[in-house]
């Protein structure tokens, strides 16, 4: 309650937004129909319209402003927890924010830097490159004349989203108490990778160090490149990093024009993120076009590291098992998969679970192997988990969205080239990786040795569950999901039963003096007091506030 009462003003504007978008019903489910002014109230209809459910979430979310907008586009990513319908939607999902002043710019600049602008840098352009929800950036050159891109938070947006992201916490919480569909989707599990994810972001501290460790993993490629980051001049609100100056890949026939190789530039592409992927385990995350630029020597210049995606040794070697399973038409090696990674459901229908990766197989039974596109395979099976309640770890479900990305990518630069078949050396070298020798040992010690510490712990925790036995202290614990929900309902109806009756004995008792005073011809008073005509004010009070519980409640 303290979070709405501190911030009535936005769930107002919430309120109205979702109002505004045929979502009248959850305003008035969620309590918060009452942040609404009376006029509004009273004409509130709910609003019906033609486009579909995700098209009135993404205009919801781009009313609502950057913190729900990097909700959708993280949520568009989820396609193991949201229909294909939605996904799409929230793929179109785009921050529509004027730039910030420049004064506010290096005023920014002045407070990290602990120094005028002047000082550190021998130009600053006024105009920003470009303006996104989080910040802009600024191009300048450095005193030493390196010629530098500034990327400068915007004011108020740390604290802009961390009441966004609390009201949102207080949104969901509520929701789930109301909709099936909040625990269906698991909207809790999206919030909360949200918030850490947005909170990473706000560091551009975080941004710099994933630029440099994606620098150091690419060393050895002549032809792509990473911009050095600049840490004198680098801190939680400020990242500079060298000027990229070059074409976008979204630019195909400027790129021609300059006598670019699209094929060589999608060989790059491939190279250099396959290898973050199935050898090193940490990528890029978002490579669209806008993040890619050429350089006039033809070497790609990756940008805008921000979201990033960690895959574990152990994940990798699932992952490589759950693709050639998919690829080989292997149902039972893709279930053995998805087992490893500890993320079935114990009620989960296994047959059913089988009927769909047969059907899956089935897709991909005629199509040769070097035209498999793994993006979509592997949203292919996130679809599956998402109608299995399968959960699935958010990096890799991150990576399903990343390779999509990269094959559109590619497919704009040069549809003949299969990912596939440039994937087979690095497929080699993980399953190299994964049958070899010292690792195999070391798996097979490192089991050994936790066996032997369970086998040795084993008389301790017996003792210990013996004395609990002994000591009747041996507890069981029941949790019914819906219990708290159930005995808030049965307080609810229990107090409106006890109110009533006080209500029914009230006016029993103003009834007997009404026909005692209607016999004795006197009008009743004690201590000078109408007790009748008080009494019938206080009844008349007691019934208006009883049916407008009822009416509030929405279940008359």
């Amino acid at each position: 309650m303290a979070v709405r009462i501190r911030h009535a003003g936005r769930y107002r504007e919430i309120a109205m937004a979702l109002m505004r978008h045929g979502f009248g019903y959850m305003v008035e489910e969620m309590g918060l129909f009452y942040f609404l002014s009376l006029p509004v109230r009273w004409n509130a209809r709910e609003q019906v319209e033609t486009v579909t459910l995700g098209e009135r979430i993404r205009r919801v979310l781009e009313d609502l402003g950057p913190a729900f907008v990097k909700l959708g586009q993280l949520a568009s990513t989820r396609s193991d927890l949201l229909p294909d319908h939605i996904i799409e939607e929230l793929a179109k999902l785009q921050e529509r924010v004027p730039p910030f002043s420049s004064t506010s710019a290096k005023e920014i600049i002045e407070q990290e830097w602990g120094m005028p602008v002047h000082e550190a840098l021998l130009e600053f352009a006024e105009e920003p490159l470009a303006a996104a929800s989080i910040g802009q950036v600024h191009t300048g050159r450095l005193k030493s004349g390196e010629r530098v891109a500034i990327k400068i938070q915007r004011p108020g947006v740390t604290r802009m989203i961390g009441r966004d992201l609390e009201i949102l916490r207080d949104l969901i919480a509520v929701a789930g108490r109301h909709f099936e569909w909040v625990a269906l989707y698991q909207v809790d599990r999206i919030v909360d990778e949200f918030a850490r994810a947005m909170m990473a972001e706000l560091d551009y501290s975080h941004e710099a160090r994933n630029a440099e460790k994606m620098a150091a993993q690419l060393n050895e490629h002549d032809f792509i490149h990473i911009p050095h980051i600049y840490w004198d001049y680098t801190s939680a609100r400020v990242i500079t990093m060298e000027y990229a100056e070059g074409l976008t890949l979204g630019k195909r026939e400027e790129l021609l024009a300059k006598g670019h190789s699209l094929k060589a530039i999608a060989g790059h592409l491939i190279d250099g993120m396959l290898q973050q992927i199935f050898l090193d385990g940490f990528f890029h995350a978002d490579p669209h076009p806008g993040n890619l630029l050429v350089r006039e020597d033809g070497t790609l210049v990756f940008l805008d590291f921000g979201l990033v995606g960690y895959l574990s040794e152990d994940m990798k070697e699932h992952l490589s098992g759950l693709i050639i399973a998919l690829i080989r038409r292997n149902s039972e090696g893709m279930i053995r998969s998805i087992s490893k990674m500890g993320l079935i459901p114990e009620d989960c229908d296994m047959d059913a679970l089988r009927a769909d990766l047969d059907k899956l197989r089935g897709e991909y039974y005629d199509i040769p192997f070097s035209q498999v596109r793994i993006g979509k395979a592997l949203t292919d099976l996130f679809a599956v988990a998402q109608r299995h309640h399968i959960l699935l770890p958010p990096d890799l479900t991150l990576l399903g969205k990343s390779l999509l990305t990269l094959e559109g990518v590619i497919e704009m630069l040069d549809p003949s080239i299969s990912i596939v078949d440039m994937a087979e050396p690095f497929g080699r070298k993980l399953l190299k990786q994964r049958y070899n020798t010292s690792r195999i040992g070391r798996k097979v010690l490192d089991g050994l040795t936790g066996l032997a510490e369970s086998l040795l712990d084993l008389p301790g925790q017996a003792r210990q569950l013996s004395a609990l036995i002994n000591k009747g202290k041996l507890r069981v614990e029941i949790s019914l999901p819906e219990l708290h929900s159930l005995m808030r309902k049965m307080d609810q109806i229990s107090n409106r039963l006890s109110f009533s009756i006080v209500l029914l004995s009230f006016s029993i008792i103003m009834v007997g003096l009404i026909i005692g005073s209607s016999l004795s011809h006197e009008t009743m008073m004690l201590w000078n007091f109408p007790v009748i005509e008080a009494g019938l004010i206080i009844a008349l009070l007691m019934v208006i506030w009883l049916l407008y519980a009822i009416f509030k409640s929405g279940r008359f």
